[in-house]
Formats: C-alpha cells, structure tokens, sequence
C-alpha cells in the first residue's frame, strides 16, 4: 500500500497575511512596503483589501502592476518587488518552500555596502525585539526607506539602458545568500519536494487501482503564531511550519 509521505500545507506553501505600512513613502506614494528580492522562491499575492500595486524590476525591465479586492498576482525568484498601499492595502501572501521567503530567502535593496558580508547586511536590517513598538516602526520604517532610494536608483539606471547596477545588486544579493544553500535544500526536501513525490504515489497507486491509502487521511487547522509583527512590507499575522 501507498503510504503518504507529506502531510503539510498543500503544495508546501507558506502562507502570512499582511497590512501593508501606511508610512508615506520617499517618492511621495501615501504607503508602502520595502523593495526586496528573493532568490530561490516565487511569491504570490491575493488581494484581500484595500488599493495600491506591486512595482517590479528585473532585467526585463521595471513594471506596476495594479492590485484590488480579488487581484491575485505572482512573480518568480529574482524579482526585486515593492508594494504600494494606495489606502488600506491588505494581502494574503503565498510563498514557496514553506514560507522560506520569510525565513530567510530575501534580500533587500540596500546600498552596497551594507551587502558586503553576511554580519554588515544582518546588523542593517536587524528590528529590535526588546524596544517599544515606537522604536521598532520607527527602525522599519526607516529601513523601508533606505532600500527604496536604492530601489528608485536602480530603477533610473534600468530605464536609462544601464544595466550594470542591477547585475552588481544581484551578484551581491546571491552571494549574500549562498552560504544559506545547504539549509534551504533541506527544507525544499522535506516540503515540495516530498509534496511531489506524495501526490506521484498516489497517482501510481489510482492508476494501479490500490486506493488504500485513502484509509490514511488527515485533518490539520492552524492560527497564527504571531500577530502584528513588523516585516518587510508590513504588519505580519505569521503561520510559521504549515
């Protein structure tokens, strides 16, 4: 008999729901998030609340996508991505690789040498948890607008036909992020990856017409294990481990 082997989250999929930071922003939009990319996962948005966009850049170029109530938008690694909250801008957001965007896989669009070493990045976009929650949006806060003056630059220079500040950026991005290579393939192994080869069985075994491992289904629920948490783009409700 068939055995199922994953029994997380449909599709190891990560999920969090976010409020977008209503801080004006630098480029004068009413709101926003922190311009990041991410290196080994895709990310989706479905639209839950409010107006606003997602701004991307990638060497195709730079690009604003609207979002409203009902918008579902994804894009793949490597996309450096910014949300604007246009007025009460609220997403459901679905990751790839049990949430490994915000474990881990992100970086943002800092000036370059706060991307020189692993400590120098950390200690730069480090939010302290033993502060007044004052501090810690005003520390976020600033943060967000740091990565979007970089952010703006390196959109100037796409759309100028120069491509060299991008290509620095994500040279820098990767190396940042490699020593994390080992951990990551780890997790994929034992979430999308054992996902796939749970629903391969169970399609071997339909076709074999062995539907004993049926007898084997299970039920999960789950909550939020953090509320309000101040994240890249905004205040975060977190489901970590689904």
């Amino acid at each position: 008999m068939v055995s199922a082997t994953y029994d997380g989250f449909p599709a190891a999929v990560g999920v969090s729901r976010l409020r977008v930071y209503d801080w004006p922003a630098v480029d004068g939009r009413p709101g926003g998030g922190t311009p990041h990319l991410h290196l080994a996962c895709g990310e989706g948005y479905v639209v839950t609340a409010g107006r606003g966009a997602v701004q991307t850049l990638t060497t195709s170029g730079y690009q604003e996508t609207p979002l409203e109530p009902g918008t579902v938008a994804w894009f793949t690694p490597g996309t450096i991505h910014r949300l604007v909250n246009e007025g009460g801008l609220e997403i459901t957001v679905v990751m790839q690789n049990s949430g490994l965007p915000e474990a881990g896989d992100a970086v943002l669009t800092l000036p370059p040498d706060l991307l020189t070493d692993a400590e120098t990045y950390a200690d730069a976009i480090r939010i302290p948890s033993d502060v007044p929650e004052a501090e810690q949006a005003a520390v976020a806060r600033a943060r967000r607008d740091l990565a979007t003056r970089r952010f703006l630059e390196l959109r100037g220079a796409t759309e100028s036909g120069d491509p060299k500040p991008l290509a620095e950026f994500q040279r820098a991005a990767a190396d940042l992020v490699r020593p994390l290579v080992d951990a990551w393939e780890r997790r994929w192994r034992d979430g999308a990856r054992a996902a796939t080869s749970a629903t391969a069985a169970h399609l071997a075994a339909l076709r074999d017409k062995d539907e004993r491992y049926l007898t084997e289904a299970r039920v999960a629920a789950t909550g939020p294990t953090a509320r309000g948490r101040f994240g890249m783009c905004g205040r975060l409700d977190v489901y970590p481990g689904i």
